[in-house]
C-alpha cells in the first residue's frame, strides 16, 4: 500500500536561496510516516493503549531537485520489508507534475513502551501495512558508517527544545547537532543532498554529548557519543 499526502514548503521550512532545508524534508517523511501507522491502528494516540511505539533506527536521503519556498508537495511513503524485528519503509517527495524530487529510506523498531524492549513484528501486525515489497528508492541497503580517526571534536549540551513527546532526543534534533559541530566554511558553503543518520542509543535532556568530526573524501561525518558509548552516527554528503 502506497500512502500519499500533500504538504506545501513554508517559511518556517526554507534556508538560502528560498530552498526547503534537509530538516524540513526529514520533517514530511518522518510526518507521513506517522500518518500512515495511524490509519492501520499503530499511531501516536495509540500509544497509550497499545503500549506500543515505533522508534526509529536509520535515516537515508537523497535529494534530486531541492524544493523551493511554496512549492505543493506530494508525499508518498510505503512499508517495503519487515525481518523479524526490523521494518523498512521507503519515500518520494514529488512536485506538482509528478517528477520525483527527493528519496529516503529508513528502519524501524516497533517497542514495548512499558518493558522498553523491541517486539517481534508477526504477521497481524506486517499484513497491516500491506508491503510493497517490490518498491525500493535505493538499489543498496543503508550501508554502515565508519570513522576510525577524527580530525576535532566538540561538546553539544542537549537543551529542552530538543527533547521529544517520548522524553528524549527528537530525530531531527540529531541534525541539527550535526550541523553545529561543522566548521564554519563547510556549513556556509555545502548544501548536502545526501543525509544519512543513524541512531544507536537515545539522548536524553542535559546530556553531555562529545561530537566527533571527520572528513573522508567527500563526506563529513560526525560521531556522538556519551561515556565512550556511541549515540548515533551522521554522514553529510
Amino acid at each position: 500500500m502506497i500512502y500519499t499526502y500533500n504538504y506545501k514548503i513554508g517559511i518556517e521550512d526554507m534556508g538560502v536561496n528560498f530552498e526547503a532545508t534537509n530538516k524540513a524534508l526529514l520533517a514530511i517523511m518522518e510526518d507521513i510516516a506517522v500518518l500512515h501507522s495511524e490509519t492501520v491502528g499503530y499511531g501516536v494516540f495509540e500509544v497509550e493503549t497499545k503500549n506500543r511505539a515505533w522508534l526509529l533506527l536509520d535515516w537515508k536521503i537523497k535529494v534530486i531537485k531541492r524544493p523551493r519556498y511554496n512549492d505543493k508537495i506530494k508525499a508518498e511513503t510505503w512499508s517495503r520489508k519487515i525481518e523479524k524485528l526490523y521494518a523498512y519503509r521507503d519515500f518520494q517527495l514529488k512536485d506538482e507534475d509528478g517528477n520525483v524530487m527527493v528519496i529516503g529510506s529508513s528502519r524501524w523498531i516497533l517497542v514495548d513502551t512499558n518493558r522498553r524492549r523491541p517486539i517481534r513484528l508477526t504477521e497481524d501486525i506486517t499484513s497491516l501495512y500491506e508491503l510493497e515489497i517490490d518498491k525500493s528508492v535505493f538499489e543498496e541497503e543503508m550501508e554502515d558508517i565508519k570513522c576510525e580517526e577524527y580530525d576535532f571534536k566538540e561538546s553539544y549540551h542537549v537543551q529542552r527544545r530538543d527533547i521529544d513527546i517520548n522524553e528524549h532526543m527528537h530525530n531531527l534534533s540529531y541534525l541539527e547537532m550535526a550541523y553545529e559541530i561543522l566548521p564554519a566554511e563547510v556549513y556556509k558553503t555545502k548544501t548536502f543532498d545526501n543525509v544519512r543518520i543513524a541512531y544507536k542509543k537515545e539522548i536524553v535532556y542535559g546530556e553531555e554529548v562529545e561530537c566527533y568530526y571527520c572528513k573522508q573524501d567527500d563526506k563529513y561525518i560526525i560521531t556522538a557519543k556519551t561515556n565512550d558509548k556511541i549515540k548515533a552516527i551522521i554522514e553529510l554528503s
